[in-house]
């Protein structure tokens, strides 16, 4: 007999954890639902074209960057091939080449594009 006793209490003990956690949820949702206020749609869209703004000049540097840091790291790779006598070095030079004026091109053109 004790040990059914024994398991009602203990199962009578969950549900009182369910239903307590129900409320609470419930509690938390109606009180964040008070808490939440609508904003103006044109308010919000040129909030984020202010942000969206601000993040393109640091963008654009970033890819300055990486063009500079591309160039470098071929310039390095060509003078090794170069060096070697290989015969692939003036197609290695292009791709590498290529790829720095591609990082400034579109960085470039995408500040024109979008007037920023």
């Amino acid at each position: 007999m004790k040990k059914y006793k024994n398991r009602t209490r203990s199962s009578a003990r969950r549900r009182s954890g369910k239903v307590t956690t129900g409320i609470v949820a419930g509690l938390l949702l109606v009180f964040m639902a008070c808490l939440v206020q609508a904003q103006d749609g044109n308010a919000g869209i040129t909030e984020a074209t202010t942000k969206v703004k601000s993040y393109f000049a640091t963008g654009t540097n970033l890819m300055y960057a990486i063009g500079a840091i591309t160039g470098l790291v071929g310039a390095v790779k060509v003078y090794n091939k170069w060096s070697a006598g290989e015969p692939d070095t003036a197609k290695v030079a292009s791709s590498w080449f290529g790829a720095c004026i591609f990082l400034v091109v579109v960085a470039t053109v995408l500040k024109s594009f979008f007037g920023v």
